[in-house]
């Protein structure tokens, strides 16, 4: 493993903060969600970023590596072509699965919406460590892969995750990117300790570091990224760089957008924060501890797939173990089907209504027109879809599963706002290639000439 660049300090470009963040003093470096990118036609204000010298490093959302299937070639096919329109340094991606069921299983494909944790075993470090170097061998750049924040733990874990990570780094040679805000959030659903974290943890392989806000409502912290950065997440990240000097330091914020100024002092406090880590721990030469200039060392394995014991393919039992696992779990959470054994009912119930509700907002955000349609329904109403109807898709797919579910219901009962809901529809369901099954044929014609009348 190289050393990992230099990034210095950062934010998280966002379409809607766009024009400030190109305004700000001191920015070195910015990431961008991977999945929001069209490399033929990225945004000007990335461009003109990224003619000045500063660094674009493309954050992946949807790889799912922590899954039991293997990465899908197209999603890892697009992340590459992302990183390389961007001339990034590395690409990132998270410790998480995403969806759950198919082929593995025999049953239906399920998709979360969000980053879901991975248990802490064998089986799945196993499977784990494997996606991580199939990734690698596909991407033309280094990878480094994220902690998550999560409300739920699974039952029957053989490790922390302190050494969870350190023998993924140790198998792979992957760096990490490791977000405190996630350490905090872990550490009051999940009862663990930041800073023994940090002492299990291989620092030296650190990429860079994830800075972002969050609340806590009774009892459980909710990573939202539209909130100010508490002052226990400064506290976590003074513990890293009094440890380690990290290559780079990024602020995230995702919603509820502050004024530009609210952000600066908010990346003052994170500069403020690495200084006086790094001024109080000092070696008995006299010199700041930590590696040199924020480059870290290498693992001691060096390369992927160091371990070569651990090179060999993950056995099938072994992914669908884990398969079963996963998608026992995200039924449970999208489908309301019985709660897994050994897992917290209640805190099953929070995580399910945090899935509903973002799933909500998202659908909101790529289909506008629907909460323009619908007014003040559109938001009970696809949560009482939701309850039902587990998104199968992506968002853009889940959209117009809801409108065509309220629009077979005979919803909503104002007759004009159900035309101009099933003139959306018909707009943008357009023609799909045809099913191979002559049923699936026959129901979706059906539907459409019902919708239409």
């Amino acid at each position: 493993m190289t050393q990992p660049r230099r990034l210095g300090t950062g934010i998280g470009w966002r379409p809607e903060i766009a024009e400030a963040v190109e305004r700000m003093p001191g920015i070195d470096w910015v990431e961008a969600v991977a999945e929001n990118l069209c490399p033929g036609q990225l945004p000007e204000s990335l461009l003109r970023l990224r003619e000045r010298g500063v660094t674009v490093v493309p954050h992946g959302v949807s790889l799912g590596l922590g899954g039991a299937d293997r990465p899908e070639e197209s999603r890892l096919t697009a992340l590459a072509e992302r990183a390389e329109a961007l001339g990034s340094p590395l690409v990132t991606e998270h410790i998480a699965f995403v969806r759950a069921g198919g082929a593995l299983t025999a049953s239906p494909s399920l998709e979360a919406g969000h980053l879901l944790p991975v248990p802490r075993t064998r089986d799945a470090l196993d499977v784990l460590c494997e996606n991580v170097r199939i990734a690698q061998e596909a991407l033309p750049v280094p990878l480094a892969v994220e902690n998550i924040a999560a409300l739920i733990s699974w039952p029957g874990e053989e490790m922390t995750e302190g050494q969870f990570l350190y023998d993924l780094v140790d198998r792979t040679g992957v760096r990490l990117l490791i977000d405190v805000a996630n350490l905090h959030t872990n550490h009051v659903n999940r009862a663990e300790d930041p800073s023994k974290a940090l002492d299990e943890l291989p620092v030296e392989a650190i990429a860079y570091v994830h800075v972002a806000g969050g609340f806590e409502r009774d009892g459980v912290w909710h990573d939202s990224h539209a909130h100010p950065v508490p002052r226990q997440v400064l506290d976590i990240l003074a513990d890293l760089a009094s440890r380690v000097t990290p290559p780079g330091v990024l602020l995230e914020r995702d919603e509820n957008f502050p004024d530009p100024g609210e952000l600066e002092r908010e990346l003052g406090a994170i500069r403020v924060t690495l200084t006086k880590a790094r001024a109080r721990v000092v070696t008995p030469s006299g010199t700041p501890a930590g590696p040199h200039s924020g480059e870290a060392a290498a693992p001691a394995s060096g390369t992927p797939g160091a371990a070569g014991s651990h090179a060999a393919e993950v056995a099938v039992a072994t992914r669908q173990r884990l398969a079963l696992g996963q998608a026992a779990l995200l039924s449970a959470l999208v489908a309301g089907t019985p709660v897994p054994e050994g897992f917290d009912r209640g805190r099953l119930g929070v995580q399910a209504r945090a899935l509903a509700a973002k799933r909500a907002d998202v659908v909101a955000k790529v289909a506008a027109e629907l909460p323009e349609i619908l007014g003040d329904a559109y938001r009970p109403a696809f949560l009482a879809y939701a309850q039902g109807h587990p998104m199968s898709g992506g968002y853009r797919r889940d959209a117009l599963d809801f409108a065509e579910y309220m629009l077979l219901a005979g919803r909503p009962d104002d007759a004009e706002t159900r035309r101009r809901l099933r003139a959306w529809w018909l707009e943008r369901s357009g023609p799909t290639p045809p099913s191979q099954r002559p049923t699936a044929r026959l129901a979706r014609a059906t539907r459409r000439v019902l919708l239409r009348r």
